[in-house]
């Protein structure tokens, strides 16, 4: 039997989403040999209240758990020593912010197991919020549309219990002859796909958006593929293009010629091309007037020059100025709009809860079950013992650094 407990999430801003729902954490203890605890919190999107109505009791002090879920890093008073973890540490990439949390992690004995790091054997992600991401950078995209030229209006995703309620608003409204791109094919774009078809908007194949003229809102999805090329000429390969990303040029300009609203969901890789420079933002031809950044990279390690920094749920937009390669009040002639939220799956968090959470209990709680024998959370876990494990040993010198 283990004894598991769901945290307080701690982190300010605070954070709605919860790792398990009332109706999951009822369904765990019926179906697998757990107990589970939940820690009160005046900020979830699930209250106490619906926890207890499904028989998970409510327990301040998680101390007797085993293992600890929750989402955003760990305020480092809050770890509770000798315990396993499982949250988003933010530490894989040496983010410096984070530095503090993997020592006292370390320091306090515990065992990290990071959500980022559980992948298969091919190494996919197991579980992941990017889905919902998706649906909402789509619809903050549409919403800044709206914003800008008020064309049509778009309630926030923050502001409605559920995506369930949007949807039946989206069913009264007609939009304007729009032209979408959205780049990318994981997770990420899937949700945005989803968000975009739940509008009533048309997809269409890059060659027909290129060409056609059209009298409806309508989007495409492009892959590498579609927007690279190789210096010489030689024909796309994308293990290639994985490997030797320098050696290739953007063609985005065929797009940014065409579309009005970019969606970017692509990961990007320093080694590849940009999608487009600033000059290019400059020019007369470049037409996108709204750029939904949903992965939310920041320069100078970006494919877009506009995404100088994130924007938050209470202020999702800035203007980007190309000419003076500032940000600035948004909606204006001038410039265009950046939504860049960095948190996004947080404006539908009862959603994006059940959606991860199911994740958690299909794909990870079976593991966890299988003690020191599972080879998946064997590869997820961070420190174990007051040590960095094999696979997490290069971030020796992040720890160490002094900065």
């Amino acid at each position: 039997m283990i004894r598991i407990g769901i945290i307080r999430e701690g982190k300010v801003p605070p954070d709605a989403r919860v790792p398990l729902t009332p109706e999951q954490c009822a369904e765990a203890m019926v179906e697998w040999p757990v107990r589970i605890a939940v820690q009160p919190s005046p900020v979830r999107c699930f209250k106490d209240t619906e926890y207890t109505a499904h028989g998970v009791p409510l327990l301040e002090d998680l101390s007797g758990c085993d293992v600890l879920l929750g989402v955003k890093e760990v305020p480092v008073d809050q770890l509770i020593a000798g315990k396993t973890y499982l949250f988003f540490s933010h530490t894989m990439k040496k983010q410096p912010h984070n530095r503090g949390l993997l020592r006292a992690i370390l320091e306090k004995n515990i065992r990290l197991i990071d959500y980022e790091a559980l992948t298969n054997d091919a190494g996919g992600r197991l579980i992941a919020f990017g889905f919902y991401a998706g649906i909402v950078g789509a619809h903050n995209g549409l919403w800044t549309w709206g914003r800008r030229t008020g064309q049509f209006s778009l309630p926030r995703l923050c502001d409605s219990h559920d995506y369930a309620e949007v949807l039946s608003i989206y069913e009264k409204i007609t939009f304007p002859p729009l032209r979408i791109v959205l780049t990318g094919g994981g997770r990420v774009a899937a949700g945005a796909v989803k968000n975009l078809r739940d509008m009533g908007i048309r997809q269409v194949e890059p060659a027909e958006f290129l060409s056609g003229g059209f009298d409806e809102a309508v989007f495409t999805q492009i892959h590498a593929a579609d927007y690279v090329k190789h210096r010489d000429g030689r024909p796309f390969d994308k293990q290639h293009f994985y490997r030797h990303g320098g050696e290739y040029v953007s063609t985005f300009s065929d797009y940014y010629r065409r579309a009005d609203i970019l969606i970017n969901g692509i990961f990007y890789d320093k080694k590849s091309p940009v999608f487009f420079g600033i000059g290019e933002m400059r020019q007369p031809d470049f037409r996108i007037r709204v750029i939904a950044d949903i992965t939310c990279d920041i320069m100078p390690g970006a494919s877009l020059p506009c995404t100088l920094r994130a924007s938050k749920i209470a202020d999702p937009v800035y203007g980007f100025d190309p000419v003076t390669g500032e940000t600035g009040p948004p909606y204006g002639a001038e410039v265009i709009d950046v939504m860049a939220i960095d948190n996004l799956p947080s404006e539908l968090p009862r959603d994006a809860s059940a959606f991860f959470g199911r994740q958690l209990l299909e794909r990870v709680l079976t593991e966890l079950l299988k003690g020191g024998g599972s080879e998946v959370i064997r590869r997820a876990t961070i420190a174990e013992n007051g040590k960095l494990t094999p696979n997490f040993e290069y971030l020796d010198d992040y720890l160490s650094a002094q900065v």
